[in-house]
């Protein structure tokens, strides 16, 4: 998807907890959305077993979407030309915090 689209999404959900996101995700009209709600419930999926994180004291500490290739296809038109079709991709990222322990943390310092 472009760039533009998922950036649209994910500034929604940027800082927000993790029940929250899943809400916001869930109803959006947007056709990205759902490809976000799914890397999401990965990245929340990947924190609780691999970083032993409770999904429910967790929120989305960073959110960013870098440009990725173009894709490139030919159209084909009339007279036997081609038109050329670039298909944009995007990289997602989406790093999955503990409240508590970013609060103790933040007394710490």
């Amino acid at each position: 998807m472009s760039v533009f689209k998922a950036r649209r999404v994910i500034d929604q959900i940027r800082g927000r907890s993790y029940e929250e996101t899943l809400m916001i995700l869930e109803l959006m009209p947007y056709r990205a959305s759902y490809p976000i709600l799914k890397l999401v419930y990965s990245a929340a999926a990947n924190a609780s077993h691999n970083m032993g994180l409770n999904e429910a004291d967790s929120f989305i500490s960073k959110a960013e979407v870098n440009g990725g290739a173009l894709m490139k296809r030919l159209r084909p038109r009339a007279r036997g030309r081609s038109y050329p079709i670039k298909k944009p991709t995007c990289h997602i990222t989406i790093v999955l915090k503990d409240k508590s322990k970013s609060f103790l943390n933040e007394l710490n310092i």
